[in-house]
């Protein structure tokens, strides 16, 4: 069994019962988006404004980029738990992802926020 030291929930069924939810936010946002563009074929740029004006929209935002950034990291440090064996190697590359997932979360939180 391998040690859960870097997991998110160092527990395996939390673990994939959160990359289940994460999924299902994604896909319903991803539902979300599509439909307003379908509705708007000509979107122009004040509509899009208007649209992230909505502060339930920004928090529906801000839950989908966490759950991007907690199903990614779950799915990846999987695949490096399974494949990358030496432990230095291993190391390097979950620090790595955890300094871009954290920039790439922090960044998208000034973007977000930033709308006015």
């Amino acid at each position: 069994m391998v040690a859960g030291v870097l997991s998110l929930t160092r527990n395996g069924l939390r673990d994939w019962i959160l990359q289940r939810i994460s999924a299902v936010v994604l896909a319903v946002y991803a539902i979300y988006l599509i439909g307003f563009l379908l509705m708007h074929p000509y979107l122009h740029y004040l509509q899009w404004l208007a649209l992230f004006h909505h502060t339930w929209f920004r928090i529906f935002s801000l839950l989908t980029l966490v759950s991007i950034v907690m199903h990614a990291w779950i799915g990846i440090w999987t695949v490096f738990t399974d494949y990358v064996h030496p432990y230095w190697l291993r190391g390097i590359l979950q620090t790595l992802l955890v300094l871009s997932l954290l920039a790439l979360l922090f960044w998208g939180i000034e973007i977000l926020w930033g709308i006015y």
